[in-house]
């Protein structure tokens, strides 16, 4: 599988992301700039890490979403291409119109750091097939706007199309509903709060993460 990480002025989680595929994979990712025009030729996947892209100026990713790099991302995704936004990822793909709803405040307005226990919601995804022999998982989260929001027309249309991919078990931030991850209609384009990256290190004995990349190597 031939990966791609984007980097944006405020990533932090992009060489955690790299090293995770790498593990999995046993291929390097490339680390391609928010400034280039182009993913590397034969690119499958594209991962957009967690961080603090531009600050989270404005609204969190609402500045990298308009990046020259993404209008290629968006191609890659049109074309059936597998892109995964972890954290700040998620909020980049939510402002970027490849995923439904927005990322808001938490409702504790308190950033929240730890693990969390997620519902396997859909086990039937190129993110997620590597799960299907388990229902429940658990991944840390990081963040201060990972409060999933959408209209109800859109939430029940998520949850009909199985589109909600893990659900919170002890909710975090308030998301509507539990939700912790989505996909979208083409099933390609994947957003998650959680960081599996964080736990995809056997040599920690942690690898609860593990199943998200090698879901996506095998897909891939």
């Amino acid at each position: 599988m031939k990966s791609a990480v984007i980097v944006f002025p405020g990533s932090n989680c992009d060489r955690d992301a790299a090293v995770a595929i790498e593990r999995v994979t046993g291929a390097r990712a490339a680390m391609v700039w928010h400034q280039d025009q182009d993913l590397p030729a034969g690119t499958d996947f594209v991962l957009l890490p967690g961080g603090f892209s531009f600050g989270d100026y404005l609204r969190s990713g609402a500045m990298s979403a308009r990046s020259p790099i993404m209008t290629a991302v968006r191609r890659h995704a049109e074309r059936g291409g597998l892109v995964l936004g972890v954290c700040n990822g998620f909020q980049i793909l939510t402002e970027a119109r490849l995923l439904p709803g927005a990322l808001m405040r938490n409702a504790g307005l308190r950033f929240v750091c730890r693990e969390v226990s997620l519902e396997i919601a859909n086990a039937n995804t190129s993110f997620t097939r590597a799960y299907r022999a388990q229902r429940e998982t658990a991944i840390p989260v990081a963040h201060a706007d990972g409060r999933f929001f959408a209209d109800d027309e859109t939430l029940d249309r998520l949850e009909g199309e199985g589109r909600v991919v893990l659900r919170y078990l002890d909710n975090p931030n308030g998301s509507a509903r539990d939700i912790a991850a989505v996909i979208n209609d083409g099933g390609n384009v994947m957003g998650m709060m959680p960081h599996p990256e964080r736990v995809s290190d056997p040599s920690l004995d942690r690898l609860s993460g593990w199943g998200v990349f090698q879901s996506l190597l095998e897909a891939a």
